[in-house]
Order: structure tokens, then C-alpha cells, then sequence
């Protein structure tokens, strides 16, 4: 039996759950930069969480984006309205130190708009050498007018979906995940809109 099968898994949407911001910096401008150490605060739920007998603890989006943790930016820096990167290594330690894993929402099938690649298409346009990455059309506009159609999350103009079928996004996705466990010693993922996943995707994440 694997751990995951016995797993008493707590669910926590540490922006909501911790009062942050709807939005990174109060407005769609500009991300926060000072980093705001909200994360710290879930090392106090210890407790609570060993009174109800969980042994896994689900942490929401916690990398960088605008809004909602679901449009992400950066897959490799904590979102500044959280904390830091130190500040979910040292999370992970002391739930580790109560017998509780530790699982990440693994957001793959998008990203938001301020997404590095995505903004460098932005600027770009066919001369991106991310094109790929996304799945866009030259031939038609989209709802903020960049001059070319992307496909969306289920009609949100604000999610863009990746092109998962493209080795280098893969590639990019897998090393991410890699980091993950190396940098913050995670246990396992949740994957975000798992229906829409490339199958080829899966298997390789496995």
C-alpha cells in the first residue's frame, strides 16, 4: 500500500485562507515585492491538524501570479503575498517534523498572461521563440486585442492554456517539479483541471 492510500488529507487555499490580497500589489500593475510572510502563519495550525488526525496537508497555488494563484507567473518563486521561497521550505519542515506531507496544487494545463514565455509573445509576437509553448493563431484577435487568438481555460480570457504536446513546455514543467522536491522537500501533487491534461504529459510526469 502506498502512502497516499491511507492519506487524511487537509485542503488549504493559503491566499484566501490567510488574507492576502486579491490582488499582488493591490492592482493588476505590478506584482508585490516585499514579501509578506503569511505562510508562516499555517505552522501554527499544527495542532489543530494532529486533533483531527490529518497526516497530509494540500496547499493551494502558492507560486507567484496576479490573482487567484491559478493564472501563475513565476513556477519557481513563492508568491510575495505568501512569503518566500524559505518561508514553504521551512513550512514543509515543521509539518514533516509532525508526521504530515506535504502536497502542492500542480497548476500545468495554464498560466496567466504575465507568464514569462506569454509576455515575451506579447512583445514578440511570431518572432517569439515561445509561440510553440502556447496554442495561437496569427489569424484572429483576442479580448485584449494583442494582434493573435490563444486559446483560454474554459473561456477565461485571463488563463492561457499551454501547449502540453510541445516537448520543451514538458520539459520546462518537469524541471519545475524537480525543483519542487529539491528546494522544498515536497511529498506529491494535486493536479489542477486534470480532465484537460495531455495524456503524454501524465505518463511522463508519472
Amino acid at each position: 500500500m502506498s502512502w497516499w492510500d491511507d492519506a487524511f488529507v487537509y485542503q488549504v487555499y493559503p491566499l484566501g485562507a490567510l488574507g492576502a490580497p486579491w490582488y499582488s500589489g493591490g492592482s493588476t500593475e505590478g506584482m508585490v515585492t516585499q514579501s509578506e510572510h503569511r505562510l508562516a502563519e499555517l505552522e501554527g495550525w499544527v495542532d489543530h491538524l494532529e486533533r483531527l488526525g490529518v497526516n497530509t496537508l494540500l496547499l493551494n497555488p502558492v507560486f507567484e501570479s496576479v490573482s487567484h494563484g491559478y493564472d501563475t507567473c513565476d513556477y519557481l518563486h513563492v508568491d510575495a503575498r505568501l512569503g518566500t521561497n524559505e518561508d514553504l521550505a521551512h513550512l514543509v519542515g515543521v509539518m514533516h517534523e509532525h508526521g504530515i506531507r506535504v502536497m502542492l496544487d500542480g497548476v500545468f494545463n495554464h498560466v496567466g498572461r504575465r507568464f514569462w514565455a506569454f509576455e515575451d509573445v506579447l512583445q514578440k509576437k511570431w518572432d517569439s521563440p515561445y509561440c510553440g509553448w502556447f496554442n495561437i493563431s496569427f489569424d484572429g484577435n483576442s479580448a485584449f486585442d494583442d494582434g493573435f487568438w490563444y486559446e483560454t481555460w474554459e473561456g477565461c480570457d485571463d488563463i492561457v492554456k499551454l501547449n502540453l504536446g510541445n516537448p520543451e513546455v514538458r520539459g520546462y514543467l518537469f524541471d519545475c517539479v524537480r525543483t519542487w522536491q529539491r528546494e522544498f522537500d515536497i511529498d506529491g501533487l494535486r493536479l489542477d483541471v486534470a480532465y484537460c491534461l495531455d495524456r503524454q504529459f501524465l505518463r511522463e510526469l508519472r
